[in-house]
């Protein structure tokens, strides 16, 4: 699924104009974006929660020449899947 068939999902599931569920969709990634940036968690109960943590700068090799490189430091972001959603779809 992609966003334009996640927008007409919510706009038929909510019984909202596609516009309507396009903007509340933007407005959700938004929030969810905005706390990430921040270091904050986001849970959704049922659904999941997102999260990030720092990875370390380490060394790493380049798989077609085996010269070694420099690999920098980041902040990857983590989604666990709350049970609701993983008996959902195991049960499906």
């Amino acid at each position: 699924m992609n966003k334009k068939e996640l927008v007409e999902y919510t706009s038929n599931a909510a019984g909202i104009t596609k516009t309507q569920a396009e903007a509340a969709l933007q407005g959700i990634l938004a929030g969810i974006t905005q706390a990430l940036k921040k270091e904050e968690s986001v849970s959704l109960i049922g659904f999941g929660a997102f999260s990030t943590t720092k990875r370390d700068a380490r060394k790493g090799r380049n798989p077609q020449t085996g010269k070694e490189i420099d690999i920098p430091a980041k902040t990857v972001i983590k989604f666990k899947a709350g049970k609701a959603l993983g008996d959902e779809v195991n049960n499906g």
